[in-house]
């Protein structure tokens, strides 16, 4: 029984020790100050959203993540819940109202609808010539704009869980989620990772808005923002790389499941945050595969995910 379906992911939520740090690292990663409280920072990408990430001061937590909901009717619905908290206006920075649930791992996951939005940002991009089709810039040179890169939006969130059935279960029942890769190890049974997406019917939405991977420990594996093209990928590549101040986790590689192509850093207190271009698009037809681990888990080209990176959960 499916309580309502999210229409889209908003923003993840947690804290940080030093405010004007985690604004560092984020300007640098690509996103853009929205608002700054004294103990709240609100960054956005390109697009028309108010912001794609909450950071409010206090230790290093993981609080959870924020959908949005299509409509006022399904924020009612999300308040009509097991356990839900009712409607509660959101007393930030871009406003809105909310429902906040707990996923079964103890995290908060808000419900949202309501939010203002802003006029998107106009991004400058030459466009690649291929092959197949050779004139797309055709009479023009290609000269890349300077780093860091504009984000667009937002991407997916990933949980680590030793409860992988059991959160993939609730995200799917009580959001709306559907299944786009469900990866076991031995037996079929023993789902170790899942792959959800959005159920937008007819609509295209990306490979997955969710990933639950195993792990003992509970935590955020990574939280992932889309660039303007693989170019972005590369170039801001190096650029994070030459100020020499943040830890490089894995990339850049391109994905089998979800097909991005993927470069994966951690803020200053280790908080893995991934830019990507070109992801694969399904709808609700497309349906859902089961996938052995050694064929889904792994990059179609770059390095395997090291140790600490499949082993990686931010409590």
């Amino acid at each position: 029984m499916v309580g309502m379906k999210v229409a889209e992911f908003a923003f993840p939520r947690m804290e940080a020790p030093d405010l004007d740090a985690m604004e560092e690292f984020l300007t640098h990663f690509g996103l853009v100050r929205a608002e700054r409280t004294p103990d709240a920072l609100y960054m956005r990408g390109a697009d028309g959203h108010h912001h794609l990430h909450a950071v409010k001061k206090g230790g290093t937590r993981f609080i959870g993540f924020a959908y949005h909901a299509a409509n006022e009717d399904d924020l009612k619905r999300a308040a009509g819940l097991p356990g839900a908290s009712g409607i509660e206006a959101l007393d930030e920075p871009g406003g809105g109202k909310r429902v906040r649930l707990t996923e079964p791992n103890g995290y908060q996951i808000e419900i949202i609808h309501g939010q203002k939005t802003v006029p998107p940002m106009k991004v400058a991009r030459d466009e690649l010539n291929t092959a197949r089709e050779p004139e797309r810039r055709a009479g023009r040179v290609m000269r890349l704009t300077k780093s860091p890169t504009a984000i667009q939006r937002i991407g997916h969130g990933v949980l680590a869980t030793p409860k992988v059935k059991e959160t993939v279960a609730w995200f799917r029942n009580t959001l709306g989620m559907i299944r786009s890769d469900d990866v076991y190890a031995g037996d079929k049974d023993n789902i170790i990772g899942a792959f959800s997406r959005l159920d937008r019917g007819e609509q295209y939405v990306d490979h997955h808005v969710l990933f639950c991977v195993h792990n003992e420990k509970v935590g955020l594996n990574h939280v992932s923002y889309e660039v303007q093209d693989i170019d972005c990928v590369f170039q801001d590549h190096e650029y994070i790389k030459s100020l020499g101040k943040y830890q490089h986790m894995w990339g850049i590689g391109r994905h089998l499941l979800g097909s991005q192509v993927f470069d994966y850093w951690q803020d200053p207190w280790g908080r893995v945050h991934e830019r990507w271009a070109d992801t694969d698009r399904l709808n609700a037809a497309n349906g859902g595969n089961l996938i052995s681990a050694e064929e889904g888990l792994r990059s179609q080209w770059g390095d395997r995910p090291p140790e600490r990176f499949i082993g990686h959960a931010s409590p």
